[in-house]
C-alpha cells in the first residue's frame, strides 16, 4: 500500500499541473523531497510511479516545453574539380567546393601526401559554379572531352555529389562552352590558392622572393586570371604591416590591398 502523504501528492501533481516533470521535477528534485518527507530514496520513484499513473501520465522523461526537436542534417551538395598532368606545377590540384561556399583545396606532387587547406569562396563566385554545374545537368550523362587529337593537358574530372548522388566526368580538353566556363573558373580559384602556397612559403623561408611574387599577382589581376583573390588577404596582410620584409615588398602588398580588399 502506498503512504498517504499530501505532502508529496500535491508536490507531484503540482509538477504535472505545470507541465515540469523534466526540468522542475527531475529525479534529483523529487529523490531529495521525498528524502525530506521521511519517504526514503527507494521509495521516491515507487511513489511517484503510483501518482503519475493515477494521474494518467507516462513515467518517462519528457522533453522541456522549450527545447528544440534534434534536427536532421541538411544534405551538402559539393562540386569537385581535379587536374592530373606530372610535370606541372603542381602535378595534382585539388578543387572542392560545398553550396555554402566552404571547400578545400590541394596542391602537390603526385609523390606527395596530400594536405587539404580549407577555403571559402565568396557568394557571387559559389553561385555562378553551381549555376554552371546545373546547366551541365549536374554532370548527369554528359561528355565533356573533345575527342580530338590534342596535346596531353592534363586529366580533369568534375564530380558532383549531393545526397547520395555522385556524377562524374573526365576529359582532356573540351569545346563546350559551359564545360570550358566550369573549368575555368575552378583554374582561376586553383590559382589564387597557389599565390597563397608561395606567399606563404616566402613569408617563412624566403622573404627575398616576396617583391617578385607580389609582381606577379599584380600582372595577374590586372588579366583577369584570379577568382577571388581575397583569400590572399591574411597573407598580404602580414606582409604589409610587418618591418621586417622589404619596403617594395610592403607598398606592393599594400597595393593589392586596396584592390582585393573588403569592400573593393
Amino acid at each position: 500500500m502506498m503512504p498517504n502523504s499530501s505532502g508529496p501528492e500535491r508536490f507531484v501533481r503540482e509538477c504535472l499541473s505545470g507541465g515540469l516533470v523534466t526540468s522542475a521535477c527531475h529525479w534529483r528534485r523529487v529523490t531529495r523531497a521525498f528524502e525530506a518527507w521521511g519517504l526514503g530514496f527507494l521509495a521516491a520513484p515507487l511513489f511517484l510511479s503510483y501518482i503519475l499513473s493515477a494521474a494518467g501520465a507516462p513515467l518517462t522523461r519528457a522533453q522541456d516545453s522549450g527545447s528544440d526537436p534534434p534536427k536532421e542534417p541538411i544534405p551538402t551538395a559539393r562540386v569537385t574539380y581535379t587536374r592530373t598532368l606530372a610535370g606541372s606545377s603542381p602535378e595534382y590540384l585539388a578543387v572542392s567546393v560545398n553550396a555554402d561556399g566552404s571547400g578545400t583545396y590541394v596542391g602537390r606532387r603526385l609523390n606527395e601526401s596530400a594536405h587539404p587547406r580549407a577555403l571559402r569562396l565568396s557568394p557571387v563566385t559559389t553561385q555562378r559554379l553551381f549555376a554552371l554545374v546545373a546547366q551541365l545537368h549536374n554532370l548527369r550523362s554528359i561528355d565533356l572531352d573533345s575527342h580530338k587529337k590534342v596535346a596531353n593537358l592534363g586529366l580533369k574530372t568534375l564530380t558532383y555529389e549531393n545526397d547520395g548522388e555522385k556524377n562524374q566526368v573526365e576529359f582532356n580538353f573540351t569545346q563546350e562552352r559551359t564545360g570550358r566556363e566550369l573549368m575555368d573558373l575552378f583554374e582561376g580559384v586553383a590559382n589564387v590558392e597557389e599565390q597563397v602556397d608561395l606567399l606563404e612559403y616566402g613569408i617563412k623561408y624566403d622573404p627575398l622572393s616576396l617583391p617578385q611574387q607580389l609582381l606577379g599577382i599584380q600582372i595577374a589581376l590586372n588579366h583577369n586570371e584570379l577568382v577571388d583573390p581575397q583569400l590572399m588577404i591574411p597573407s598580404l596582410q602580414e606582409i604589409s604591416s610587418n618591418p621586417r620584409f622589404m619596403h617594395v615588398a610592403q607598398v606592393r602588398a599594400q597595393d593589392i590591398l586596396k584592390t582585393v580588399g573588403p569592400g573593393q
